[in-house]
C-alpha cells in the first residue's frame, strides 16, 4: 500500500514537473531572439527526443526536403527516447546501434514491425573511432571515395562524439546532430581526450565544446544551424543544403557558435516521452532505469 502511494506521488510530481517545463518552454519559444525568422528553436517539439529536437529536425527537412529517408543514429539506449524514432514511425528507414546489450535487447523487441520489414537495421556495437566507418560502410556499401547518401547522422555516445564525427567517410549526412558540452561557452575550445574505452561518469568531461564543434563542422563541410534549447544538441547542415535553388537562405545565420550557442538546461530533459512515465531504480523521478 505504501509502496503504490510512493509510486502515485512520484508520478503526479513528475506530471506537474512536465507541465511547468512546457510553460518554460513556451516562454523560451516567444522570446526575439528565438522569433528572428530562421531561427529554428522555435520549431522546437518533443515526441520522442531527450527534447525539442524532434520538432527542430522535422523543421530543417521541412526547408531542405528528404531525399533518401534513411538515418544512423548510435547511442540509442532502448529506443525510446531518441533523435530518429519519430522519423522511422513517419516512414524513414535507418540503422541504430548501441553499446548494451540490454538496450539493444529492448529495442529489437520494441521495434519488432519495423525490423521484421526491413526499415530497422539493430547492432550491437561499441562505436569507436576506429570501428565507426567500417561499421557504417557495411551497413550502407559506402566507401571514403564514394560515400552512400544519408538524410540524417545522430550521434550521442556521451565521450567521443568528435572524434568519432571526425572518423566516418563512408557515409555523408546531409544533416548531423550531435550532442555538444554546453558547460564550455563560446569561445571556448574543449575537447575530451581521445579514448575508445571511455564511458560517461556523469560528470562535464564529455564530448566537445560547441566551438570545437563548429570548427570540425567547417572542416567537414558542414554549417552550425541551430541547438536545443536544453543546451544538449547541435545541428549541422551540409553546405550544399543550406540555401534553396534560387540563393535563397535557409537558415539563421552567422553560422557560429556564439550565434546558436543555448547554455545547458538539462531541466528540460524533464519532459516524458510515452506513457506511463518512467522513473529510476531508486525512485528518482525522470531517470528512465
Amino acid at each position: 500500500m505504501l509502496s503504490n502511494l510512493k509510486a502515485l506521488i512520484r508520478r503526479a510530481y513528475v506530471y506537474h514537473r512536465s507541465v511547468e517545463i512546457n510553460r518554460w518552454l513556451e516562454d523560451l519559444r516567444r522570446t526575439p531572439r528565438a522569433l528572428e525568422p530562421l531561427r529554428l528553436t522555435r520549431f522546437g517539439r518533443k515526441a520522442f527526443s531527450q527534447s525539442d529536437e524532434d520538432g527542430m529536425i522535422l523543421e530543417i527537412f521541412n526547408r531542405i526536403g528528404a531525399q533518401s529517408r534513411t538515418f544512423v543514429e548510435f547511442g540509442v539506449e532502448d529506443g525510446v527516447e531518441c533523435n530518429t524514432a519519430l522519423l522511422l514511425v513517419g516512414g524513414w528507414e535507418g540503422l541504430w546501434m548501441d553499446a548494451s546489450a540490454r538496450h539493444v535487447s529492448r529495442l529489437r523487441a520494441r521495434q519488432g514491425d519495423a525490423v521484421a520489414r526491413g526499415a530497422l537495421e539493430t547492432r550491437l556495437a561499441s562505436v569507436n573511432a576506429e570501428n565507426i566507418d567500417g561499421l557504417l560502410a557495411q551497413w550502407s556499401g559506402g566507401s571514403p571515395s564514394a560515400p552512400a547518401e544519408i538524410d540524417l547522422l545522430s550521434i550521442d555516445i556521451d565521450g567521443n562524439d568528435y572524434w568519432v564525427w571526425q572518423a566516418i567517410k563512408s557515409v555523408s549526412a546531409r544533416v548531423v546532430v550531435i550532442e555538444y558540452n554546453a558547460t564550455y561557452p563560446p569561445s571556448i575550445d574543449f575537447v575530451r581526450a581521445y579514448d575508445p574505452a571511455a564511458r560517461w561518469r556523469r560528470d562535464d568531461y564529455f564530448g566537445a565544446s560547441l566551438t570545437s564543434l563548429e570548427k570540425l563542422g567547417r572542416q567537414l563541410g558542414y554549417a552550425l544551424v541551430g541547438c536545443s534549447l536544453s543546451g544538449a544538441n547541435a545541428f549541422f547542415v551540409r553546405n550544399d543544403n543550406l540555401t534553396g535553388p534560387d540563393g535563397t537562405p535557409r537558415f539563421h545565420a552567422p553560422y557560429t557558435a556564439e550565434e546558436h550557442y543555448e547554455p545547458p538546461r538539462y531541466q528540460l530533459t524533464w519532459l516524458l516521452a510515452g506513457h506511463p512515465p518512467r522513473f529510476g531504480k531508486n525512485g528518482a523521478p525522470g531517470i528512465p532505469s
